[in-house]
């Protein structure tokens, strides 16, 4: 397996986003990686229960926010070489992207989704 350095740029997937961010430290079974830009919006509901909109608590997920540190498992890290985004470009591109996909979805979980998307947006921007 490829060992990151702090200071490399990566990919880093945390719970069910993933972002691009910096390695500013290392650990025996992960990275510190600080976020700099949304790749993918996290999922929304329940992590146990993925895509169901029948749970006890519809989480709202927020994305990671700019500069926040996050350990993420080794395995979940890789080599990022293309050129940073722009943190809230990246995710409100992320966020229109998901919102597409819920959209075209028409579940019922897609449905309660999109409310908390949407009430996310008015937070973030």
């Amino acid at each position: 397996m490829n060992e990151m350095k702090v200071g490399d740029i990566v990919t880093a997937i945390y719970k069910t986003g993933k972002y691009v961010g910096e390695v500013t430290d290392i650990r025996p079974q992960h990275y510190l990686v600080r976020v700099l830009a949304v790749v993918k919006h996290p999922m929304q509901g329940d992590l146990h229960n993925p895509k169901e909109a029948d749970v006890l608590f519809f989480h709202e997920r927020r994305a990671l926010a700019y500069r926040e540190q996050t350990n993420v498992p080794k395995q979940m890290v890789k080599p990022f070489t293309d050129e940073t985004p722009d943190y809230t470009t990246s995710l409100r591109a992320s966020l229109e992207k998901m919102k597409q996909e819920l959209k075209e979805a028409g579940t019922p979980w897609a449905e309660q989704s999109l409310k908390n998307i949407t009430s996310l947006e008015k937070d973030y921007f």
